[in-house]
């Protein structure tokens, strides 16, 4: 991976698939999600925990790795939020003809555990991920174990960092919701596709700027937000956020890729 970004380009053979990894219901989003409020409608609501594979021609990435592989066919009560999961990552990645060998890169956009889950499950691969967000984790239930007895296969991220080295796919440097979390920009032949990583969690968080009480840094996501928005124009991207069940009809269903 280069930290610096080729010239535009939409890479041969580039295509990009969402898994599923998870469905959480939100006990009361409005309490979990605004740091003001009344910004959103109380209650509970269904969001979506998605994963996604890039592939660069013979090349894979894996964008966020959901929940834990152990989780599948529970339902799990975490308190402020319930999480159902119905399939495995490797299950998946099966049915698009592809082992956890395959992986090359697994991509995270930060490091909270809807996200990290199923790291450890692909310890061949590159790990890319912010330098703060990679420290964090340490210790106690430590999703990168693979990664920390072998620091050459670890990318950890303090910018924007172009992952096949083309300008085809870019790790988007946003901090705010944690210290290093990341965006995906992937420049399909068909149109340029912006996945949010949890910059925003529901459209009426994209629409009201709502920034959550547990974020890193209000400011600091105020500002994400901004780049981000700025970037979708310039680009004419089509922004996909990655909780949001109402984006899931914006790619091909699974298992057809986006290309």
């Amino acid at each position: 991976m280069a930290n610096q970004p080729a010239p535009a380009q939409q890479a041969a053979g580039l295509s990009l698939v969402r898994l599923d990894c998870g469905t959480p219901t939100i006990k009361n989003f409005d309490k979990f999600f605004s740091d003001k409020p009344g910004l959103y409608e109380p209650g509970p609501r269904v969001i979506t925990d998605s994963c996604y594979v890039i592939r660069h021609g013979d090349q894979v990435l894996l964008w966020d790795t959901g929940f834990p592989a152990a989780w599948k066919g529970q339902d799990k009560d975490l308190g402020e939020l319930s999480v159902k999961q119905d399939k495995t990552i490797p299950e998946q990645l099966e049915q698009i003809g592809l082992k956890p060998s395959d992986v090359d890169i697994v991509g995270i956009s930060h490091m909270h555990a809807d996200h990290t889950g199923q790291a450890a499950e692909f310890p061949n691969a590159e790990l890319l991920i912010g330098t703060k967000d990679f420290e964090q984790t340490k210790g106690k239930d430590d999703p990168f174990g693979p990664w920390r007895k072998e620091v050459a296969k670890v990318h950890s991220a303090e910018g924007d960092v172009d992952v096949f080295g083309d300008g085809s796919v870019m790790a988007l440097h946003l901090p705010g919701h944690t210290p290093d979390h990341m965006a995906l920009l992937v420049k399909l032949a068909s149109g340029p596709v912006l996945l949010t990583g949890d910059l925003y969690h529901s459209r009426e968080a994209r629409e009201k700027r709502g920034v959550p009480p547990f974020n890193t840094s209000r400011e600091q996501t105020l500002q994400s937000m901004d780049a981000f928005e700025k970037l979708a124009k310039e680009a004419g991207a089509k922004v996909i956020i990655q909780h949001e069940p109402r984006d899931i009809p914006l790619l091909p269903a699974f298992p057809a890729a986006a290309k």
